[in-house]
């Protein structure tokens, strides 16, 4: 598994990453292995204002249905289009390519508040 450093992690096994005001947010390596593959995914926030741990969306594998849950208070302002023509991106790239959206963030400073790697890690050891 993979559980890059640079990144913050929540219980839902979503990560972020924060540049400035802006969010990108994705499901980690731990939750795409779990689902299995991917082979839609459903978001339709773009634009809404939402807070930390609403649902932002879903993600459709070959086992499941799963909700995506937000990280962080803001505003959904993208939504990751190469998820809709090859979600098995999720899979493939979820750290890189595999992103499913970007938000402005209500508040910066709640990204120090979620999990690091190492704890993220012991979460799903």
């Amino acid at each position: 598994m993979n559980f890059p450093a640079t990144l913050r992690y929540t219980k839902d096994h979503e990560w972020v990453s924060l540049e400035g005001n802006i969010a990108t947010v994705g499901i980690t390596d731990f939750a795409q292995d779990a689902l299995g593959d991917v082979v839609f995914v459903d978001i339709d926030t773009i634009g809404r204002d939402l807070k930390a741990e609403d649902i932002f969306g879903t993600v459709d594998s070959v086992k499941s249905v799963s909700d995506l849950f937000l990280p962080l208070s803001g505003k959904v302002l993208e939504i990751n289009p190469l998820i809709n023509k090859n979600p098995d991106l999720v899979n493939s790239d979820p750290y890189g390519d595999g992103w499913m959206v970007k938000v402005e963030v209500t508040n910066p400073a709640d990204f120090e508040t979620l999990m690091d790697a190492e704890a993220y890690k012991n979460l799903v050891a």
